[in-house]
C-alpha cells in the first residue's frame, strides 16, 4: 500500500496488487450483501463498516487478511476460528489458503444484531 492517504475503500483496494485487490473486493461485497445499510469509511486507516456503530473492520497486509469483528465477534465464533491465528479482535485469513466468507457473513450478521441491541439499549 503506498503512503497517500486513502480517503475511500475503492482506493483503499486499488493500492494493492491484482491478486489481493480480488480478494478484497471479495470481503467488501459478502459485507455489502449482509449489510446493505451499513455505510463504508475508512478508520484506522482500514476500510470499515458503520452500522450503529463499528461494525466490522477489514486489512491487507503482506500474507493475510486481517479481518476485525471487536471482541464480541471473535468471542461468539472462537470454536469457528481457533484454526485462524487470532487475537482479542481479530483474525488473520492466510492467502495461501482459501478465505472464509461464509465465517465473514455470519459475523457480520452476528454484529449487525448485537449493534441493534446495543442501540436499543443505549435508548432505554
Amino acid at each position: 500500500m503506498n503512503s497517500q492517504k486513502i480517503v475511500s475503500i475503492d482506493e483503499y483496494i486499488q493500492s494493492f496488487p491484482k491478486e489481493v485487490q480480488t480478494i478484497l473486493s471479495k470481503v467488501r461485497k459478502t459485507i455489502q450483501k449482509e449489510a446493505p445499510n451499513a455505510t463504508e469509511a475508512i478508520r484506522y486507516a482500514i476500510p470499515t463498516f458503520i452500522q450503529n456503530g463499528n461494525l466490522v473492520h477489514f486489512a491487507a497486509f503482506k500474507k493475510h487478511l486481517g479481518f476485525y469483528s471487536l471482541p464480541t465477534g471473535n468471542q461468539k465464533f472462537i470454536k469457528e476460528i481457533k484454526k485462524y491465528k487470532h487475537g482479542k479482535g481479530s483474525i488473520q485469513f492466510q492467502y495461501d489458503e482459501p478465505i472464509p466468507y461464509d465465517l465473514i457473513r455470519k459475523i457480520v450478521q452476528f454484529r449487525i444484531k448485537e449493534n441493534e441491541l446495543n442501540l436499543k439499549k443505549k435508548r432505554k
